[in-house]
């Protein structure tokens, strides 16, 4: 009988010999009892070993980076896609397994959550996990899988839209602040969200690295289209005045999920304009103002103090840059020219001496980039410190003078769009509202900048003397990073006046200007006699001129053509841009139309490369050594004992 025994356990053995390297026999693999800790809530109690990455065992797929991932994908990603990423991990490590047979998970359920959740991972430069490739372990109806997220689906489409319909949208947003990484998620989320309005992209890196994400939207994404306005907003260029940072968002938001709602104003106003939103200009100075417990809010009001060049934590850049002092100073070429008879107020070339004279920051050039790539025709600023609308100039017409009334020459365009804002906030024009120590509310919640206080290098003086852009600044209240409590009253104040302030790119004329053969004249001039500014046509021909309604008198030409007059009546009560075309014709060439164009033109942007240089010699020693590895990297190193390459994005 022992003979027996031994002879059939050596059989055994033989037979097992030559199945060392290969896969367990699946005929003779069982169902066992699912007892993963993080998978015990999968829709199946069965699985099976080896599992889809072939882990041999439980005990290996407990020790391996893949299930360490899982665990603490929550935490990583900051709660978002949860349990989605960690169910569908789970039916790869612990695939189903029914009849002794393993069970494929479906690939349409792995490519819907990669293409809502592959931004978070981007967020932190982690790559796709590999054990979640859609093509390689999931498989199609056709070859019998099954959906691993079936217990997390069983409303349907029209039940979850019209749960949403009957929802006040103020209820969805997140009433608290969000981190860098946190705000790129959701701006991010929200472009796939509404994919076919909306999309993300960076302009540039702040001094610590962080990208400066804008959020569009548009019925065309990523295109201009002939004769649609573009609009931009910018927050957080100082870093501790956050509300801005926060209303952005919540915009983004709320024109995604309105769209998508069929709220006509919404609709109409995405179909009809370009929208850009950059909700943080200085990230770095936001998380350091952040981690200091809002120290700011409690600061007590008092305007010589507030702006000396001491600055309070995260208001400059990492560099201590205050970037709303950055911008290359073009008023005071308009001031020292203004006894010129053709003096010029617009497309003022950037000086060369801006470029040698000061430190240029990143996100400023990152901004100026921006503005000059985009024919914008109108934008706003967010700050926070007082509850007023600035407007242009902000830098006072004579140097002693530091509360000096100093218009440009659209002043009535520019006091029309303050109040656009004003008028349509809640509390701005009120004389009962917290006024911070000052009396704006009796000139209507608006304020010519320098006759408030003067400053240098301003943005919105930038966008006014370089561009067709037309600049305000908001500030949004006394307290410059108010308490989460409040920022549910910050949007309730602020989402009309946001909305409103979009529409009114509207306003005033649009048109073409073209050759006789009907082709747009790029750079052509648009005129208003009476206004020494003008307006310059984009990439087809097309312009937009903000205008207050009464008779104006147009001109266009260009190089090459004769001029065209016309006359206009812009009725008060216009609610969309006239449309005013010109049809140019060839003129006889002129030689003192042919000047030698001076180093300072406008097309050149930074013309000794004197930014990188900066850079380069200020992040020396950093650029030589090893690229940093992100912040979650020794987490795992020291964790699973080895270094998980495939977490690394190339």
């Amino acid at each position: 009988m022992k003979a027996l025994v031994l002879l059939q356990l050596s059989l055994s053995v033989v037979a097992a010999a030559p199945r060392r390297c290969e896969p367990v026999d699946e005929l003779r693999a069982k169902c066992i009892e699912n007892v993963l800790s993080y998978c015990m809530d999968m829709p199946y109690t069965q699985t099976m070993f080896p599992n889809l990455v072939d882990h041999r065992n439980r005990d290996t797929t407990e020790l391996s980076t893949e299930y360490l991932l899982l665990s603490v994908v929550d935490s990583l990603l900051s709660g978002e896609c949860v349990p989605d990423l960690r169910m569908l991990g789970c039916s790869v490590l612990t695939p189903r397994c029914e009849n002794e047979k393993v069970l494929r998970p479906c690939r349409s359920t792995c490519e819907a959550v990669h293409k809502r959740c592959t931004h978070a991972f981007e967020a932190i430069r982690m790559a796709w996990p590999y054990f979640l490739d859609c093509d390689r372990f999931f498989v199609s109806e056709e070859e019998g899988c099954y959906d691993p997220l079936e217990g997390l689906r069983e409303e349907t489409p029209e039940m979850i839209s019209a749960s949403a319909a009957s929802v006040d949208y103020g209820t969805v947003l997140q009433f608290t602040y969000h981190s860098h990484t946190q705000l790129v998620n959701i701006l991010k989320r929200t472009a796939a969200e509404c994919s076919h309005i909306s999309r993300t992209y960076s302009i540039g890196q702040s001094t610590e690295g962080r990208d400066l994400l804008v959020i569009e939207f548009s019925s065309n994404p990523g295109e201009h289209e002939l004769l649609e306005p573009e609009v931009k907003y910018i927050a957080n260029m100082h870093g501790n005045e956050a509300l801005g940072r926060q209303l952005l968002i919540y915009l983004a938001q709320y024109l995604c999920s309105q769209y998508l709602l069929g709220n006509i104003r919404i609709q109409a106003l995405v179909n009809t304009t370009r929208i850009h939103l950059l909700p943080s200009m200085n990230p770095d100075g936001y998380e350091l103002a952040s981690t200091d417990g809002q120290a700011d809010s409690d600061l007590d009001y008092d305007e010589d103090v507030r702006y000396m060049d001491t600055y309070v934590t995260g208001r400059g850049n990492a560099q201590n840059i205050d970037l709303n002092r950055n911008f290359p100073d073009l008023s005071s070429i308009v001031y020292n020219r203004r006894r010129y008879r053709r003096l010029r107020t617009d497309h003022i070339p950037i000086p060369v001496s801006y470029w040698f004279d000061k430190a240029v920051a990143p996100e400023t050039y990152a901004v100026m980039k921006w503005i000059r790539s985009i024919p914008f025709v109108l934008s706003a600023s967010f700050h926070g410190g007082d509850l007023v609308v600035s407007y242009p100039y902000d830098f006072s017409k004579h140097p002693q003078e530091e509360n000096l009334f100093s218009p440009t020459p659209d002043e009535m365009v520019f006091k029309q769009l303050a109040r656009t804002y004003a008028n349509a906030h809640t509390t701005m024009t009120n004389s009962d509202s917290d006024r911070c120590g000052t009396q704006f509310a009796e000139k209507g919640g608006i304020v010519n900048g320098a006759e408030w206080y003067s400053i240098k290098g301003g943005m919105s003086d930038f966008n006014y003397l370089h561009t067709n852009c037309f600049e305000i600044t908001v500030e949004l209240g006394c307290d410059k990073f108010p308490t989460e409590e409040d920022l549910y009253l910050g949007w309730q104040e602020n989402k009309e006046a946001l909305l409103t302030f979009i529409e009114a790119v509207h306003r005033g004329i649009k048109g073409i200007v073209k050759d006789e053969d009907g082709n747009g004249i790029k750079g052509a001039t648009v005129s208003v006699k009476g206004i020494r500014h003008d307006i310059i046509t984009a990439e087809n021909g097309d312009y937009w001129r903000l205008l207050t309604p009464g008779i104006h008198i147009l001109t266009a030409t260009a190089p090459g053509y004769t001029r065209s007059l016309k006359k206009i009546i812009l009725p008060a009560r216009l609610e969309k841009a006239g449309r005013v075309d010109f049809v140019l014709k060839k003129a006889a060439v002129n030689q003192e139309d042919f000047i030698t164009p001076s180093i300072d033109t406008y097309d050149r942007f930074d013309p000794f490369n004197k930014f990188a240089w900066y850079n380069q010699r200020d992040a020396g020693e950093q650029r030589m050594e090893k690229a940093e590895q992100p912040w979650w990297w020794s987490y795992f190193t020291r964790s699973a004992g080895i270094a998980p390459t495939w977490l690394l994005r190339h």
